[in-house]
């Protein structure tokens, strides 16, 4: 059976819905077994993984990119609460700039029909002077050392361009640790801040 864009947008966002409630459920139950606070806690939660730990976040992380049904910030957030500031910090790095680059190669594959996808109307025509612009590497690259751009879109936006592999990788590996750095220990304050009313 051959699904229809309409059908395949609904699928989606089920599976927005979905994913969003894992993660709130997975941070309650980080908050109550002190499984963000307690270096034994954390160790009990993740012995079972052994050394796939890692890796299955790399692979999340990735995935979240790619497939952006989760905001990242969950995500970058996850990555230093369960793996703490340095390992955490470069297991974003490597997940986030793997699906980045992977989405770049599916819009240079697909096109358009990707955006039309997986993102909203209104996001795509804020953007869409960008691509005909003859300063659309200049304005990514600037646009991805920013925290707050819509870095999963622009990845895709980039791959409709003419812009190269090379040079997309580029702006990738050299923009995206500032922004990460930022979201993630930002994010991680926040989350503090906000937790010691619950606990």
């Amino acid at each position: 059976m051959k699904l229809n864009p309409k059908t395949i947008k609904t699928i989606y966002h089920i599976l927005t819905i979905l994913s969003l409630v894992v993660c709130l459920a997975f941070f309650i139950y980080g908050i109550q077994t002190k499984l963000f606070y307690s270096e034994e806690a954390l160790e009990a939660f993740l012995d079972p993984f052994g050394i796939w730990a890692p890796i299955f976040f790399i692979l999340f992380q990735f995935v979240q990119v790619v497939f952006p049904i989760v905001p990242g910030g969950i995500g970058c957030l996850g990555g230093i609460l369960i793996f703490g500031p340095i390992f955490g910090l470069v297991y974003n790095y490597i997940g986030i700039c793997l699906g980045s680059l992977a989405a770049f190669y599916i819009a240079k594959k697909y096109g358009h029909t990707v955006l039309t996808l997986f993102f909203k109307e209104k996001l795509r025509n804020k953007y869409r002077s960008w691509v005909e612009h003859k300063q659309f590497p200049l304005l990514f690259g600037v646009a991805i050392f920013m925290p707050i751009a819509p870095d999963d879109f622009l990845c895709y936006l980039a791959g409709t361009t003419k812009m190269s592999f090379k040079k997309f990788t580029a702006i990738i590996l050299i923009g995206k640790p500032l922004p990460i750095a930022i979201y993630s220990f930002g994010l991680e304050l926040l989350f503090r801040y906000i937790s010691s009313f619950v606990t």
